[in-house]
């Protein structure tokens, strides 16, 4: 791994390892297929993680030395409960300019290479918050980023209130709390810093399973070093922008369309929010097409095969990452060929507009919404029923091809509304943007009216409409203000404020990995 004056692992145990291409202590080597399949679920591990700078790495040989965590276990007995064997996973980015025993990170390196101000900046807030699920029957990886300025009510690990702020300060305010209240009792040192980001890291467990009303089952952390770590590893990358850009504030200055990047310039593309038409929830889909680009990257250029940046990879992971402490690799294994090919959907979650709360700008959220569609997209596929409950129990889906336009402005309806539609046993079609409207409606080609009246039924948008204009076989559902997510007991009455998302809809603010997506 390329030198860099914070590499060097402090109070890490050391293990010797043999050179390559000769047995260790007359042992036999290993088959190929062992090496690349352990090497696999650690770098398709990594790989998902890196655009907020953390990763997994469970395998027994490399955990020696690796900073691991309890705090799952003190928000287990509040968490909701899970439906199947499923996974959730989330991803934490620290906006800590510190190390893991507290120190300031040498401020030459900091402002120099990282571009990333001074220790001050960031403090302990969760910058990049994305939650994996994983499903039990090993489909489709769907992931959501939760934009760090969403105000919610943030906890503590044991479930009491910290108030309202913004979704990203719940780790700050428990780790301020609990450092005042251990340096009280005499701890200082690494030993209060560890003691005080546990509870950080509980706070913030606390809250996210509140706010999408989904259980945790491991998480991964990281700070601005682990991601630019595991960047100076992999790099070059290969990312794509839809315009030049320059920021003086993160250090981006790039051209248009597909470029190489080095580890300042990857994180530099992650971290840029000024200069962008949507600010953050841009800057959230840049962390979601970095992650498309290096899983792309681990496919196509044969990374498992280089033994010099697997190396530096397993050392990061042991000097940046901290992982919770119940991980299984075995758990992952199994979905580990679905991260690197391309069979991974990351969404962002909706807002409804912008306003201040104490001084400072935030997103609003609909807490309620947000719950049914996050727990609409991890829910099990029902094989026959209904998840919302409006059909008849046993009415079977007329066939049809159901294609879903966004005219309600909240990310993320149509394809929520689709899955649902698909696992009741209509064929999925194409989801895209509509012009704002205060109705659902729906509409039908030739030959699917049947379809048609069950999905208006199943929204009460009122009678279905024929029309000559969609082909055979289709319908075609417009949501509008009064769209209820599956699973809500209310209408979605759309965003008080402009749809944030430059891709206004729904059909935007998906990014699938397994390519170089181009972004804003």
């Amino acid at each position: 791994m390329p030198d860099n004056p914070l590499s060097r692992p402090q109070n890490r145990r050391r293990r010797g390892r043999p050179s390559a291409g000769a047995p260790a202590n007359g042992r036999t080597r290993r088959p190929w297929w062992v090496v690349a399949l352990r090497t696999m679920v650690w770098v398709t591990s990594a790989v998902v993680l890196v655009a907020c700078g953390v990763t997994w790495f469970a395998y027994r040989s490399l955990t020696n030395g690796l900073t691991t965590s309890d705090a799952l276990d003190a928000v287990k007995k509040n968490a909701p409960k899970h439906l199947d064997s499923s996974v959730n996973l989330l991803l934490i980015g620290l906006d800590s300019r510190k190390d893991m025993n507290g120190n300031d990170l040498p401020k030459e390196f900091v402002q120099d290479q990282l571009h990333a101000g001074s220790s001050e900046i960031g403090y302990y807030n969760t910058n990049t918050l994305i939650l994996m699920h994983i499903p039990a029957d090993g489909g489709k990886v769907s992931a959501f980023s939760i934009p760090r300025d969403d105000y919610v009510e943030t906890l503590n690990g044991d479930g009491s209130s910290q108030g309202e702020h913004k979704i990203k300060e719940a780790y700050a305010n428990a780790y301020t709390g609990a450092s005042e209240r251990l340096s009280k009792q005499g701890i200082k040192g690494p030993n209060l810093e560890a003691k005080s980001r546990e509870a950080g890291r509980e706070a913030t467990l606390a809250t996210v399973q509140q706010f999408t009303g989904v259980p945790i089952d491991h998480f991964a952390e990281v700070n601005l070093l682990g991601f630019y770590d595991i960047a100076k590893v992999l790099e070059p990358i290969t990312v794509c922008l839809k315009h030049p850009v320059k920021d003086r504030y993160s250090g981006a200055d790039f051209p248009a369309g597909q470029q190489k990047v080095d580890a300042k310039q990857a994180l530099a593309f992650v971290r840029q929010r000024h200069g962008l038409d949507n600010g953050d929830l841009d800057r959230t889909r840049r962390q979601q097409a970095f992650i498309s680009s290096i899983t792309h990257q681990l496919k196509n250029e044969g990374i498992f095969g280089d033994l010099g940046k697997l190396q530096g990879l397993f050392g990061v992971v042991k000097k940046d990452l901290v992982l919770d402490s119940a991980w299984q690799v075995l758990d992952f294994a199994q979905q580990a060929p679905n991260l690197t090919g391309g069979n991974v959907e990351f969404h962002t979650l909706p807002i409804t507009g912008f306003a201040t709360r104490k001084g400072e700008s935030v997103n609003l959220v609909n807490a309620e919404k947000i719950k049914a569609i996050v727990q609409q997209t991890f829910a099990p596929s029902p094989a026959s029923s209904d998840a919302s409950g409006d059909s008849k129990p046993g009415t079977k889906a007329a066939p049809a091809t159901v294609d879903i336009r966004n005219g309600n402005g909240t990310d993320g309806l149509a394809d929520t509304e689709l899955k649902a539609l698909t696992a009741l046993g209509y064929t999925a079609g194409q989801t895209g943007n509509a012009p704002s409207q205060a109705h659902t409606t729906v509409a039908y080609g030739a030959g699917a009216q049947q379809a048609a009246t069950q999905i208006a039924d199943r929204l009460k948008s009122g009678a279905a409409t024929a029309s000559s204009t969609i082909p055979a076989g289709h319908v075609r559902i417009t949501l509008g203000h009064d769209y209820t997510p599956p699973g809500n007991t209310s209408p979605s009455t759309g965003p008080s404020a402009p749809a944030p998302s430059a891709d206004s809809g729904d059909s935007g603010s998906t990014v699938k990995a397994g390519g170089i997506p181009c972004v804003n």
